[in-house]
């Protein structure tokens, strides 16, 4: 299994994968799950992959020939000729399609599904960031304002904290540091997720960027997060009063009447006839 966030933001783009591949208890590696496509000045585009390995190997692989024919294009479209991202996302749909032809009726055969899926996004020179997540059918959707993040992989340990925190205004290094929570908390919860982790922060028209960095248990900063994070929840916790049954205690009594509806609730008593 893995883990993958990517965050679209005003100001910029997070991503964010780790680097755990499993196939039963003592088949444990590691393979990265994140490529990045750069032309600088030009375009600068991340893909990020979960599901089967082989096959998101096999889409990656292609994905830097596959070919798009418009009737209105003098030239094949590939991600390294695409006007737009919208046009790059369909060049990866089309490496999707063209694995699932070439492999899908094999793995069928063999009991395998074909099982992949993606996040793309970046920016092209002469437009805005987009942020796709691409489907095993080759389809995509693109992230919005109110959506401004996608998840592949194990995702549900390390959503709320994306969905407490994040809104389109938020700085990059923080969403960076959401981000490495949202994953923090992943790691603890699921042993199939793993560092390393790969984490890029693209700020909005750089077309470029020096911020990767390849995350690893040695990291202060991870470390320090890792271990701040879990002391900080315990006081936030311990800070909230525990549920009072009388309500002498606290303005805040769980058991207030009158009580609007109740748990269904069966009494027996010893004239009951039990079946």
């Amino acid at each position: 299994m893995t883990y993958c966030v990517a965050i679209k933001l005003n100001a910029g783009l997070v991503f964010l994968s780790d680097s755990r591949t499993n196939a039963g208890l003592d088949q444990i590696s590691s393979f990265r799950k994140m490529m990045i496509y750069e032309r600088p000045d030009d375009r600068f585009m991340v893909l990020l992959s979960a599901g089967n390995l082989s096959i998101s190997q096999s889409v990656r692989e292609i994905l830097q020939t596959e070919q798009l024919f418009d009737r209105d294009e003098t030239e094949p479209i590939t991600i390294w000729n695409a006007k737009s991202m919208f046009d790059a996302a369909r060049v990866l749909g089309s490496a999707v399609r063209h694995v699932h032809e070439r492999d899908g009726a094999a793995l069928k055969r063999s009991g395998v599904d074909f099982n992949v899926s993606l996040v793309f996004g970046g920016q092209i020179q002469g437009e805005g960031m987009r942020l796709f997540q691409v489907y095993s059918a080759g389809n995509f959707i693109e992230a919005t304002t109110e959506t401004p993040y996608f998840q592949v992989g194990e995702s549900k340990y390390g959503k709320p904290v994306l969905d407490r925190v994040l809104t389109p205004d938020t700085p990059l290094d923080e969403a960076a540091k959401c981000a490495l929570v949202s994953m923090d908390s992943t790691l603890k919860s699921n042993l199939s997720v793993g560092l390393p982790l790969d984490l890029v922060v693209y700020e909005a028209g750089r077309l470029a960027t020096d911020k990767i960095v390849c995350i690893d248990e040695h990291n202060p900063y991870f470390r320090m997060l890792r271990s701040s994070w879990g002391e900080r929840l315990r006081q936030v916790f311990d800070s909230i009063e525990d549920p009072a049954w009388d309500g002498g205690a606290t303005e805040v009594p769980i058991l207030a009447e009158p009580a609007r509806s109740r748990p269904l609730r069966k009494i027996v008593t010893p004239d009951d006839r039990l079946i």
